[in-house]
């Protein structure tokens, strides 16, 4: 007895009323052409999100069954299973005439609609929710929206998570949330409406075509040196509502949740080069917005990595590896590199005060300096260089040419004072340093952000800028030139 009959015995009957089928699916990979789906979870809830029984169903994909280490089934437990082609009656007729559902929803009817053709069956357009696309609406702030993010952000509970029927549960949860009129805002009409709409959708009772020639098993994934922990940082740490405001298309955001999961192993094989080309397709994205979409998510991992004060060689590598997949040239990156750390400069500048008409301590410490430390106080090293850093002061191991000073208190002479010496590098006292921390001045290098008034919203930047002409998202960062032209209409005000 397979994994599907067993289910079966535990599902209630079919309901009288319609809703919305929330659906899943476990694949063996990213591709919907050349992959094969694993799992498939259908919670079907009535119009308003009530949950009305639930399916769900193993297949036996006739090949590798790829990642185990995210889905967790393994090829013995599908070895029994029926083909998908065997269970699509069945699938059928729990999907007829209901409205689908799913988060990222794009990506599962993909995987349905390549299954359903090599049956030779045809799967009608369907009207769909997706709970990514809406959660812009019900979950506006957060920085990532995948499901785990968005429950989290609902109070949503996420049990079995990359399990098809924990996946879908927890889905249908979430459209229950956006479906409640007690909330606000309210479900969209859009919303409330596809439930008719899916009642309305003719399905066929027989396949259409021929039964297509199975496709070539992807080749096998060689293993790889895991990714620098670094890196993993970024990319969990990520906002890709920014990387849509850094260049990407608004339409690709599932896209880049996708890319950002390939990535989390340090590699792109040619596998999965190949898959994200396919679902770049099934997101409209073409190759000038596939290129935009790379080069806003690099530039946020970039924002990342400088907002410490300093890029370390270790992420400087990871960044330029990660370029070199993405096929972002390594010029770009340095550029990238340059824009980010010229915006955490002008961000750490903005609202410092001018020198004292009296100064008298010769050229102040400027933001994005870089220091040095020899032969102080324990104590007083660690609370200054802390500080230090907090400000946007670069602290170093070391002395070069491009040290601004070097703060000792004249109590050890070795290398670095050796170096400050060859470089006529400045020397000051601990005290005299945090004195210069409390006059520090704008970065040097010219800052092109003009600050905005402390009384004025982004909000109102926005919408002036939706006004005038600008190409500026509802979320995430506003672009530079939208700031200063706003800047620039209102400097008489």
């Amino acid at each position: 007895m397979g994994f599907l009959d067993i289910f079966r015995r535990k599902s209630t009957p079919a309901p009288s009323a319609q809703g919305f089928a929330v659906i899943d699916v476990e694949t063996t990979g990213l591709s919907p052409r050349r992959h094969r789906v694993l799992e498939l979870a259908i919670v079907r809830t009535d119009p308003g999100g009530r949950v009305l029984d639930e399916w769900v169903s193993r297949f036996n994909p006739a090949g590798p069954v790829g990642a185990t280490h995210i889905h967790g089934i393994t090829a013995a437990d599908v070895a029994g299973e029926p083909g998908f082609a065997d269970v699509l009656p069945a699938i059928t007729e729990r999907l007829a005439g209901w409205a689908v559902a799913g988060h990222n929803v794009r990506f599962d009817l993909g995987f349905l609609r390549a299954e359903y053709d090599r049956a030779g069956w045809a799967l009608p357009l369907l009207p769909a929710a997706c709970t990514l696309d809406h959660s812009w609406d019900h979950l506006p702030h957060l920085d990532r929206r995948r499901l785990v993010d968005c429950c989290a952000a609902a109070g949503v509970q996420h049990t079995g998570a990359h399990s098809a029927l924990g996946d879908a549960r927890a889905t249908a949860r979430l459209l229950a949330g956006y479906l409640d009129a007690r909330t606000s805002p309210r479900p969209s009409t859009a919303l409330l409406s596809l439930p008719q709409q899916g009642s309305a959708v003719p399905w066929p009772s027989m396949p259409s075509g021929p039964v297509a020639p199975p496709s070539p098993a992807p080749r096998p994934v060689p293993r790889v040196k895991p990714p620098a922990q670094s890196l993993l940082d970024l990319l969990r740490r990520a906002s890709l509502a920014d990387a849509l405001d850094d260049g990407a298309p608004d339409g690709s955001l599932p896209y880049l949740e996708l890319l950002a999961e390939v990535l989390e192993d340090g590699v792109v094989t040619d596998d999965e080069r190949a898959a994200l080309t396919e679902l770049a397709r099934l997101y409209a994205l073409d190759d000038a917005g596939v290129a935009a979409a790379h080069r806003g998510f690099l530039l946020s991992l970039a924002h990342l990595a400088v907002d410490d004060g300093w890029v370390s060689r270790v992420e400087k590598a990871e960044l330029t590896s990660t370029a070199a997949l993405l096929g972002v040239p390594e010029k770009e990156l340095t550029a990238v590199l340059d824009a980010a750390e010229a915006a955490r400069l002008a961000r750490l500048s903005a609202g410092l005060e001018p020198l004292p008409s009296d100064w008298s301590r010769g050229e102040p410490l400027r933001v994005g300096d870089k220091v040095a430390f020899t032969g102080c106080d324990a104590e007083q090293r660690e609370l200054l260089e802390q500080r230090a850093e907090r400000l946007g002061v670069r602290v170093l191991g070391s002395v070069s040419r491009r040290t601004a000073l070097l703060v000792t208190d004249g109590g050890f002479s070795g290398g670095k004072a050796e170096k400050a010496e060859l470089h006529g590098t400045r020397r000051v006292h601990p005290d005299e340093f945090a004195v210069l921390l409390d006059h520090l001045q704008p970065a040097n290098q010219p800052i092109t952000q003009i600050p905005l008034r402390v009384d004025v919203s982004p909000a109102a930047v926005r919408a002036w800028g939706q006004a005038n002409g600008y190409r500026v998202s509802d979320r995430g960062r506003i672009p530079l030139e939208v700031t200063n032209a706003y800047q620039r209409a209102h400097a008489s005000s």
